[in-house]
């Protein structure tokens, strides 16, 4: 399988071999591999040798992640069904924003909006998002006229009063990146996230700058482009490096969250000894931040380093960390209802890297009650509960109820 003429679409081969030529161009072994999806390197040899029956979806999901894959049906050389159920459906808002993003002119009849009310109504549609259980359907409602008063105003101010209207309008792609994150389509998001870093480099505001390179990795990071998001963290912390000592407080929560950003990549990559170093890190710029200071795109804060923490110990797929820091981390008193519901998920990730499935499932009703929009459209949760209520036992009656309040099909 180390032959460089071999076409991973070739009809002919396995979906084992596929697995074994993905992972051979990633200079992988059996064992790391094996490793970051919860297996040993002996089941990477069975599988890959045909010995043992195909993977079934989620597993396939995990190596595609685990090698780097944005498509998933590149191991089974075509479509993968089935993979809609884990990334839940379109919101009903999402035609509206879609519309909003993507419209090439706007009008310019009317005088554009004063920029202390455009950034009042940036700030109250991030506070209303944190307030929300249903945080996407309030944006929903908001995006589509900010997105469009935010490129007014960039096209109508000038100087400096344009570079300010430019900060807002990457302010304002940030934050549709929240509501069409998980949704299906991806190339708007890829739009939004272009948009923005395009917004804030002619804004010439680091704030802005920040905001948007934070977001750019992360949608590199979830479809597995590592080098990528890497890269892009990397290059974006040396313009940012000579702020780094602001006295705006704003700033230094994005600086410390560009730190975390770096140790979820690692985490991610199967480098957890450089993701708690970069933990690490940025827990001390968080310790020296405000006790009660919350960033409003980030939520980096000194409360979210435990989160990070569980985070990290899940993806580095070590159970006994993970449950450890789920443990402590579990109560924790998050101000954000869609940023604790998805601290919860990943406490039900670490149970469930743990084989504490009953505790998974109960912190995942936990975390439909905090912030149902945000379990409806995580693919770890939907994950978790559809293996949950398709196996018999006693948690299948629990798991298939919770699969209905979450739209999910059993």
């Amino acid at each position: 399988m180390s032959d460089i003429n071999t076409d991973p679409a070739d009809p002919d081969l396995s979906v084992g071999q596929r697995i074994q030529f993905f992972r051979e161009r990633q200079g992988m072994s059996r064992e790391v591999l094996g490793g970051l999806v919860g297996k040993s390197g002996r089941w990477v040899k069975s599988i890959e040798r045909g010995e043992v029956g195909e993977p079934k979806l989620p597993v396939l999901l995990d190596l595609a992640q685990a090698l780097k894959l944005r498509d998933p049906g590149r191991l089974v050389g075509g479509h993968l069904k089935g993979t809609s159920v884990f990334r839940g459906p379109g919101h009903p808002a999402l035609p509206s924003v879609r519309d909003a993003i993507n419209a090439v002119t706007v009008s310019t009849d009317t005088e554009p909006v004063p920029l202390d009310h455009l950034q009042a109504r940036l700030g109250a549609a991030w506070r209303a998002r944190h307030a929300a259980p249903d945080h996407r359907t309030v944006l929903g409602a908001l995006l589509p006229d900010l997105i469009r008063d935010a490129k007014r105003a960039a096209r109508a101010y000038e100087g400096a009063d344009r570079r300010r209207a430019l900060a807002l309008l990457a302010g304002t792609y940030n934050l549709a990146q929240f509501f069409v994150a998980y949704q299906p389509d991806a190339a708007l998001l890829w739009r939004v996230v272009e948009r923005s870093i395009m917004a804030a480099e002619e804004s010439e505001d680091p704030h802005a700058f920040a905001g948007a390179v934070w977001l750019a990795v992360q949608a590199h990071r979830d479809a597995n482009d590592f080098d990528a998001a890497e890269s892009i963290n990397r290059e974006g912390m040396e313009v940012l490096a000579p702020y780094a000592d602001s006295a705006n407080v704003g700033f230094r929560a994005l600086w410390g969250a560009l730190h975390h950003e770096t140790a979820y990549t690692a985490a991610r990559a199967g480098r957890t000894a450089d993701a708690w170093r970069w933990w690490g890190q940025a827990d001390e710029i968080a310790k020296a931040l405000p006790v009660d200071f919350y960033e409003p795109m980030t939520s980096f804060s000194r409360v979210v380093m435990g989160a990070h923490a569980v985070t990290i110990a899940v993806e580095s797929r070590k159970a006994g960390e993970a449950a450890r820091q789920a443990a402590r981390t579990v109560a924790a008193a998050i101000p954000s209802k869609p940023r604790r519901g998805r601290h919860l998920i990943e406490v039900a990730r670490a149970w469930q890297l743990a084989g504490d499935r009953r505790s998974a499932l109960g912190t995942l009703r936990d975390a439909n009650e905090a912030a149902p929009e945000t379990i409806r459209f995580n693919g770890y949760a939907r994950r978790i509960v559809l293996e949950t209520a398709q196996e018999p036992g006693a948690l299948q009656a629990d798991a298939r109820d919770l699969a209905d309040r979450i739209g999910l099909l059993v």
